[in-house]
């Protein structure tokens, strides 16, 4: 393995440098990045994942900023994972909160990442979880993984994070929003941010009102069996309502923790991890050289309605 040693041993002291160099590893797939997540293994399973998601605009990442700084501040450890839409050019991440969070970068103990979705629809790209694991090995205590905001394909943060939080705000129809896009059964518990604005009562008592139906009546929502979903108020901005996120995610924790639920959870992440590791190599195994000439030779009799795709899919599984 070309990680030195020495840059291993510095990792698991939560090294910054090592950190972002191991991540790099795992983000661009080098040839190191399996025995480097195999060696690093069983370091994992200490740390509690976070993931932050909602709508865009929602101020997503000045909740994660002062809920990181908060948690520094009572001595915690903090990793951030922020995902970002993909650069057509680079594919590279393109909004950069690493810019939107320099000065928080520089304290102590706080490590953040920018990534890149590459192509993933689900609000957090492929390698997250990876990263989360180098940041879980390398001694952190919280990794708070932020979501791209896409709005409608928020659903894999459930399956990487422990606690999911849902931040939403008083405008745009949020709440609706947050319906169709099934953050409603997703969230552990919501945020309402930006509370200080107009509409923010009318949109607290609509979400209460859809947590009531939902859990009261249909029974539909992820945690209801024995965990009710809350609302917490924040201007983020203003550093207000922190305290009540904090104490949200530990009273989640506690529950998860009481109930067996944490193991039963991240026994799910393992299987979805294991599943998509091994569709992976099928698929590269798959398309061979010999299968891709054949598809380009064959495009056209589809294209030409002489057969079907289909049967174009048949050919190329049995050939």
């Amino acid at each position: 393995m070309n990680f030195e040693k020495e840059m291993y041993g510095r990792l698991l002291l939560g090294d910054k440098v090592a950190v972002a160099r191991a991540i790099s590893i795992i983000e661009n797939e080098d040839r190191d990045a399996k025995e480097l997540l195999d060696a690093i293994y069983e370091k994992v399973g200490r740390a509690y994942r976070v993931g932050i998601t909602g709508p865009p605009g929602a101020g997503k990442s000045t909740l994660v900023s002062k809920l990181a700084l908060k948690m520094s501040e009572i001595g915690k450890k903090v990793g951030i994972i922020a995902v970002d839409p993909t650069s057509p050019f680079t594919g590279g991440a393109l909004l950069g909160d690493r810019i939107r969070m320099m000065d928080l970068s520089l304290r102590e103990g706080i490590f953040i990442r920018s990534m890149a979705t590459r192509g993933s629809l689900g609000g957090l790209s492929k390698t997250s979880h990876q990263a989360a694991d180098i940041l879980d090995a390398a001694g952190f205590d919280f990794v708070l993984l932020e979501t791209v905001g896409v709005g409608q394909s928020e659903l894999d943060v459930v399956e990487t994070a422990d606690t999911t939080v849902v931040v939403l705000t008083p405008e745009s129809g949020d709440s609706v929003q947050a319906m169709k896009a099934g953050l409603m059964e997703i969230a552990d518990f919501f945020v309402l941010n930006k509370a200080d604005r107009p509409g923010v009562d009318q949109s607290y008592n609509a979400i209460t009102a859809m947590l009531e139906i939902a859990t009261g009546q249909h029974n539909v929502v992820k945690n209801s069996n024995g965990w009710i979903p809350f609302i917490v108020k924040t201007v983020a901005s203003e550093n207000k309502g922190i305290d009540e996120v904090l104490t949200g995610i530990s009273k989640h924790a506690e529950y998860l923790v009481s109930t067996n639920k944490l193991i039963a959870k991240r026994r799910e992440r393992i299987k979805k991890v294991v599943k998509e590791a091994v569709q992976d190599i099928l698929t590269k195994r798959f398309w061979t050289s010999e299968k891709i000439k054949f598809l380009e030779e064959n495009l056209n009799k589809v294209v030409e309605n002489k057969i079907s795709a289909y049967k174009l899919v048949e050919d190329l599984t049995k050939s």
